[in-house]
C-alpha cells in the first residue's frame, strides 16, 4: 500500500512539472511539483524500510523489488536535483523513468524473492548499491541528453519560445549529462571488480557465460561508447547526447528481458 502510494504521489508531482512547461515558471507551482516528489521519496523509503522489516530481506533480489529499489535511487536523484536550481527542471526528464519503474514493480507484485541468494551480507549491499549509482548516473545522462536534444533543435528552427525557456542552457545539460556519465561508469566499474572478486573467490571463475555477466559487461561498453562519442570534432554534445539515451534505452531494455527470461529465481545485480 505504502508502494502504491508513493507511485500516486510521484505521478501528483509529474502534473504540476508538465503545468510549467505549458505555462511557464510560477513559484507556487514549483514549490508544489518538488514537495510532491518529496513526499514520493520519503513514502518510498518507508515502503522499502517496510519491506525489510516484513520479510528480512533487502528490497533487492526478485524483479519487482529490484525495479523498486532502482526507481528509489532515481527519486533520490530527483531531490538532489531540485536543491540546485540550475538543474531542477531536469525532474520532467527523469520523473517518467521512475513512474515507468515504479509501476512495473507494482503490477509485478513486490514480494521477496523465491529462492535464496548467492551474494549475500555486506558486499552483496555495497556491490547492488554501486550498480545502482551506475544505472542511476546514466539514466540522469540520458535525461540530460533528452532535453538537450530537444533545446538543440528549438534553437535550430529558432522557435525561442516556452519551450526554449522551460529546458536549461545547452551547456548545463551537457555539463550535467558529464557529470551523470563520469559519476555512474566510475561506480559501475567498482560494483563489477567487487561482484567478480566475489565470484572467484566462491565459485573459483568468473562464469563468463552467465547473463548477468553479459549484461554487465555489455552495461560497462555502453558507458565506453558514449564517452567515445563525446570525444573527436564536430558535434560531440549532440553525439554525446544521443549516444546517452540510445545506451540508456539498451542497457534498461537488455536488463529487463534477461530479467524475465532468466531461469530459476533470475536474481541478479
Amino acid at each position: 500500500m505504502i508502494h502504491l502510494s508513493a507511485f500516486v504521489f510521484y505521478l501528483g508531482a509529474l502534473v504540476p512539472w508538465i503545468h510549467l512547461l505549458v505555462r511557464g515558471a510560477r513559484r507556487h507551482t514549483v514549490f508544489l511539483a518538488s514537495g510532491l516528489t518529496g513526499v514520493a521519496v520519503a513514502l518510498h523509503a518507508m515502503a522499502l524500510v517496510d519491506f525489510w522489516l516484513t520479510f528480512s530481506e533487502l528490497p533487492l533480489g526478485g524483479l519487482a523489488p529490484a525495479l523498486s529499489s532502482l526507481a528509489f535511487v532515481g527519486g533520490l536523484a530527483l531531490v538532489a536535483m531540485l536543491l540546485l536550481r540550475e538543474v531542477a527542471r531536469l525532474a520532467l526528464g527523469l520523473l517518467p523513468f521512475v513512474l515507468v519503474l515504479q509501476g512495473a514493480a507494482l503490477a509485478l507484485g513486490i514480494e521477496p524473492a523465491p529462492g535464496d541468494l548467492d551474494f549475500q551480507g555486506a558486499g552483496f549491499v555495497l556491490h547492488v548499491a554501486l550498480a545502482f549509482l551506475g544505472l542511476q548516473g546514466l539514466a540522469i545522462a540520458s535525461a540530460a541528453g533528452i532535453l538537450y536534444l530537444i533545446q538543440h533543435h528549438e534553437l535550430k528552427v529558432k522557435r525561442l519560445g516556452r519551450l526554449f525557456q522551460f529546458i536549461p542552457p545547452l551547456a548545463t545539460l551537457e555539463r550535467v549529462g558529464g557529470t551523470g556519465l563520469s559519476v555512474g561508469f566510475v561506480a559501475l566499474s567498482l560494483a563489477l571488480v567487487l561482484g567478480w572478486a566475489w565470484t572467484v573467490q566462491n565459485l573459483g571463475s568468473l562464469e563468463i557465460d552467465d547473463p548477468k555477466v553479459i549484461w554487465a559487461v555489455m552495461s560497462w561498453m555502453v558507458f565506453l561508447g558514449i564517452f567515445a562519442a563525446r570525444r573527436g570534432r564536430g558535434r560531440s554534445e549532440y553525439r554525446s547526447a544521443l549516444a546517452a539515451v540510445i545506451g540508456f534505452g539498451i542497457v534498461i531494455g537488455t536488463y529487463l528481458a534477461l530479467r524475465i527470461t532468466a531461469e530459476g529465481s533470475g536474481l541478479f545485480l
